[in-house]
């Protein structure tokens, strides 16, 4: 464990300090150095002060700025639409992967996509002593109050075409003694729609215990209903979405016959061996979770949902499918994805409204579909190299750039190494090395 150098490192009422307040405590406490570590918070602030204040007022004890490369992949056809993708993301070798995938397809018919569902889900959790069959006949009775209670929630909601779409009494008192649940399912128009789902569970409850204070048909001791907590899910397997291309195996390329049989093995392999299977979907994710940050959704929730997906037969196993039929090779991908385009960041976050810009303002579920493609695009453009050349060769070539900047290589010199890695192999030490040989000439 690395030395604790923190002074008088505990601190009360520090979200209360002002921003100045809180980076001195940060710089004198945490640094040796403080100057130098004011400094470098300080040069990546905006210096647009309404923008930076922005930015500030987006959580909380924010200090500076944290900034990702924002890049575009051109050349998506996506049923027939040509679009351009924003995507956010530190790993050097996504963006190139997705464009060359897009490029790729753009000349076979393009990437298809398609919305299977839309449904979200919350659940309250409760605790009830008494029999499932007194639950069960509390719950018909008092299901229409249920609803009627969050009526001024859910009525702005119900003119976008979403609202509570049902509540479901689950019994899971056989897998935690005494122990159900209230599912309800919900349609959230344009919205990822969390604080609304939130609202309505928590008025939902709070509804259920009162009501079950003066249920006359319950005992003394079944009026003792005790709610736990009450949260939205971000499993949403009743909202999903698949993205799929296919062309003639001929359209592959002289050895589209051995590509096709080694792809198809890779995406089997992946369904039955999980160790393979994780970092298979972790290539999906990069180019999910990449557009995501850029539209300014949660890739948290994004990722969590899409990986118990993977794991909803009790095995995790890869998300993506391939095979032939007629003659052509198909590879399609299907998951969950909890989208918004209106609220939280999409009209806050400048950047955020760009990209929606950008993508010509699609809808949630227009966004969903092109989610899904982006994940496909990377999964098809890692599993052909994986099956060909390597991983490593595109990889390695694509970090070479940040491998000299290690190096604080000028741009002279930046120019002759990637001339000489275009044959070479690229590993921190040969860049080393190469670099160190070019300097001494």
């Amino acid at each position: 464990m690395a030395n604790n150098r923190l002074k008088n490192g505990l601190v009360s009422g520090f979200s209360k300090k002002s921003k100045q307040e809180k980076i001195e405590w940060i710089a004198q406490t945490c640094f040796t150095n403080s100057k130098q570590a004011k400094s470098i918070l300080k040069s990546y602030w905006n210096t647009d002060d309404k923008l930076q204040r922005l930015h500030d007022e987006f959580i909380e004890n924010a200090v500076t700025n944290f900034y990702l490369p924002m890049a575009v992949a051109p050349n998506f056809v996506i049923n027939g639409q040509t679009l351009v993708l924003p995507m956010v993301t530190e790993e050097s070798s996504v963006v190139a992967a997705s464009a060359n995938a897009a490029k790729f397809w753009s000349t076979r018919g393009g990437f298809y996509s398609k919305i299977i569902g839309t449904e979200k889900t919350g659940q309250v959790h409760f605790l009830f002593t008494g029999s499932h069959q007194s639950l069960a006949l509390f719950f018909t009775d008092v299901k229409p109050k249920l609803l009627e209670q969050t009526d001024s929630i859910t009525k702005n909601m119900r003119k976008r075409g979403g609202g509570i779409v049902d509540i479901e009494l689950i019994n899971s008192s056989e897998k935690l003694n005494d122990y159900y649940q209230l599912h309800v399912r919900f349609e959230t128009a344009d919205a990822m729609g969390a604080n609304f789902i939130n609202s309505c569970l928590e008025q939902i409850a709070k509804t259920l215990k009162d009501q079950a204070a003066s249920y006359s048909k319950f005992s003394e001791d079944e009026k003792q209903l005790d709610v736990v907590m009450s949260i939205l899910s971000n499993y949403v397997p009743g909202s999903r979405v698949k993205a799929w291309v296919s062309c003639p195996i001929t359209d592959l390329g002289d050895d589209g016959e051995i590509l096709t049989k080694k792809f198809i093995q890779a995406v089997n392999i992946a369904h039955h061996n999980h160790y393979r299977a994780v970092t298979h979907n972790k290539g999906i994710m990069n180019g999910i979770d990449a557009l995501a940050t850029a539209t300014g959704n949660d890739f948290r929730a994004i990722e969590a949902g899409i990986h118990a997906y993977a794991a909803a037969d009790g095995k995790y196993r890869g998300l993506s499918k391939a095979g032939v039929k007629d003659n052509k090779f198909w590879f399609s991908l299907e998951v969950p994805l909890a989208v918004g385009t209106v609220g939280g960041l999409t009209k806050l976050h400048p950047m955020v409204k760009w990209s929606h810009d950008m993508l010509q303002n699609p809808n949630a579920e227009g966004l969903m579909q092109i989610m899904a493609v982006s994940g496909l695009a990377q999964n098809f453009a890692a599993l052909r190299s994986l099956v060909t050349t390597g991983i490593q060769k595109g990889h390695m070539k694509m970090h070479l750039l940040n491998i000299l900047n290690q190096m604080s290589a000028t741009d002279t010199e930046k120019q002759a190494m990637v001339e000489h890695f275009r044959t070479n192999v690229v590993s921190f030490n040969t860049v080393k090395q190469a670099l160190s040989a070019w300097r001494k000439k």
